[in-house]
């Protein structure tokens, strides 16, 4: 945590479970394909990343939570980290809690929203990935993801839905992280 930069501007952060797109969505967030390293084995991202904007706040590539592949000590190390930054940073206005729309709310993802909830971080579900599922197991996901939101106080009450690939919901999320102050 001592080597985060200062909190001179506002941060918004992308949470996740290994693989669910975080580095992909601030690549088509900011237009730069190969600015957040995105892989497509788990793990990869292993600190917390900041990613300057122009005027605007820091984009943070957290470390994703679950499986990864590398050894239980590393992932451990990284859980911690995570956890410290998510209940610790004062400069933090939303969090974005990143689902996959083929595999919705996890009990690991509950886990971080607990965690965003006793910390008073006001977070926001973005499902990923959507142009990899039919409209009608869409629906399904989206049904079980507002399930899983009503039980988190933190929780912003609209979802963002997205795909990297495609461009879906990227311009909306933009907007989202204009509005923030």
């Amino acid at each position: 945590m001592d080597g985060l930069p200062p909190s001179d501007r506002i941060e918004v952060c992308f949470a996740g479970r290994s693989n669910v797109g975080k580095s992909s969505l601030i690549n088509a967030l900011t237009g730069r394909k190969g600015l957040a390293r995105a892989s497509n084995t788990p793990g990869r991202t292993q600190e917390i990343n900041y990613f300057t904007t122009t005027g605007g706040p820091y984009l943070v590539d957290l470390p994703g939570y679950g499986y990864a592949n590398a050894p239980l000590k590393v992932v451990e190390k990284w859980q911690r980290l995570l956890k410290a930054y998510l209940a610790g940073r004062a400069s933090l206005r939303r969090a974005f809690v990143l689902i996959d729309a083929r595999h919705g709310v996890k009990p690991v993802d509950d886990e971080i929203m607990t965690l965003l909830d006793k910390a008073a971080v006001t977070f926001e579900v973005v499902l990923t990935k959507a142009d990899k599922v039919k409209a009608k197991e869409r629906d399904a996901v989206l049904s079980q993801v507002r399930r899983a939101l009503a039980k988190h106080p933190a929780a912003y009450p609209e979802l963002v839905v997205t795909s990297s690939e495609k461009g879906d919901g990227i311009d909306t999320l933009r907007a989202i992280i204009a509005t923030l102050e």
